[in-house]
């Protein structure tokens, strides 16, 4: 593969995504629910792989998903997404959630994982290379 063009499509991938976390999104304790914030980064992550593919691409598998601090009703989040591996039909997205206080410029890392794409044929949706042989040569 080509690796400037890799690497200039891992640039232009990247997404953030910045949400509020409300009352309707927090459990019993009154932090966002995990289910959510995996929801959110399964979709920012979509976003990056789409970008960066622009093919269609379905989430074929998560690895660890590190959840570091609790996120709180009433904080801003922002999901960072990030192409780090790309192979023949397949690409990972690294995904971390930041925490941000609307009322300082501290932020903190409360959440990281991956999540696996691989890119489908829209007609027999099997899996497809990312790349035209002609761009990988």
């Amino acid at each position: 593969m080509n690796k400037l063009l890799i690497q200039k499509r891992e640039e232009l991938s990247e997404t953030r995504v910045a949400k509020m976390v409300f009352p309707a999104t927090t459990n019993h304790y009154d932090t966002l629910f995990g289910g959510i914030a995996l929801k959110w980064m399964d979709e920012v992550a979509y976003i990056a792989a789409m970008r960066f593919s622009r093919k269609t691409m379905v989430t074929i598998s998560t690895e660890q998903i590190d959840f570091k601090h609790p996120i709180p009703s009433g904080i801003l989040v922002e999901l960072i997404a990030r192409v780090v591996h790309v192979g023949r039909t397949s690409l990972k997205v690294e995904v971390s959630i930041f925490l941000e206080q609307l009322d300082s410029d501290d932020r903190t890392k409360a959440v990281t994982g991956h999540f696996n794409f691989v890119a489908v044929d829209d007609v027999t949706r099997k899996p497809t290379p990312i790349f035209n042989e002609e761009v990988t040569a």
